[in-house]
């Protein structure tokens, strides 16, 4: 029986990444398994956050890519796929000349979208079912070049917010303090509304820490935990935390940066935990894609 494949293209700030997933007939969308899956860290955004433009070098290896990716998509008989770009190519002035060269000579189309259609993304993945709990959320996504921030309660999306806050950009010294204190100022308000808020976290620098932290994959971190985590991988080089946590060198580096940003969330919001539950906006493109493709053959 073949089954059905759908496939996400996430251009981010810090790597590129190719999921598959697929149902066999007559399965749900809530049956989507993993059949294929890489990263490769291009990191457009030390050229987008540095330069205000991606070089040449970097657009060259985004297409060999990219025609990579869609060999890969025909291999795997993906039905339909969407191929998304955030914080870097948002920020590159050459973006959209970028995504329309790439496009013209590899036959993949590309998006350059916003922060909050990233957030509303994830959250199609219907990411709260894997709670289980009602409650006060805000659903929080650290990349290279931004954060993401959404409010969750009792299972609805009341709003998001994005932030030109991200690892890529901390490492590269290119955050600016008003960002910070608006992002800061957004929290302490939604702390006054929301009481008991915890924080769900998405992407590979939490998923890690989650890992690292030797946690059962339905318990969340802690902000206690988080922090001694943090202040380990702090006290070695980037060379020492490849050796000693086995950590890939796109990784390694970014990694501490990530956890600050976690942990300053967490203090601004009053949030004690965070759960972990390995969604993204990858998997939240495919759940969309699968949805879609049902609802037009089931007429």
């Amino acid at each position: 029986m073949d089954r059905l494949n759908f496939a996400a293209i996430d251009v981010g700030s810090n790597a590129v990444r190719l999921l598959i997933k697929g149902i066999y007939p007559g399965e749900r969308e809530t049956d989507l398994s993993k059949v294929f899956i890489v990263r490769v860290p291009l990191r457009l955004g030390q050229d987008a956050f540095t330069q205000g433009r991606i070089s040449t070098e970097k657009t060259e290896k985004l297409l060999r890519l990219m025609r990579a990716f869609s060999q890969l998509m025909q291999v795997y008989n993906v039905l339909s796929y969407r191929a998304c770009a955030t914080s870097a190519m948002r920020d590159s002035s050459n973006g959209p000349d970028i995504v329309r060269y790439i496009s013209e000579r590899s036959g993949v189309n590309i998006e350059i979208i916003n922060g909050l259609e990233e957030a509303r993304i994830v959250y199609d993945s219907h990411i709260v079912d894997e709670l289980e709990q009602e409650g006060n959320f805000i659903y929080v996504d650290v990349g290279g070049g931004s954060t993401e921030i959404s409010v969750i309660s009792n299972r609805a999306l009341l709003q998001s917010q994005s932030y030109n806050i991200g690892t890529v950009r901390i490492l590269n010294k290119k955050i600016s303090r008003s960002e910070l204190f608006r992002m800061y100022r957004d929290l302490r308000q939604l702390k006054t509304v929301y009481r008991n808020i915890a924080i769900i976290g998405s992407g590979g620098n939490i998923n890690k820490l989650h890992h690292l932290a030797d946690l059962p994959g339905h318990d969340p971190l802690t902000v206690e935990q988080l922090l001694e985590l943090r202040n380990k991988l702090n006290s070695y080089s980037i060379t020492e935390r490849m050796e000693r946590f086995g950590l890939k060198p796109d990784r390694a580096d970014v990694i501490v940066p990530a956890a600050d940003i976690y942990l300053q969330i967490a203090t601004h919001i009053g949030a004690k935990q965070i759960w972990v539950p390995t969604i993204g906006i990858v998997d939240g493109i495919i759940y969309t894609l699968c949805s879609e493709y049902l609802k037009t053959n089931a007429r």
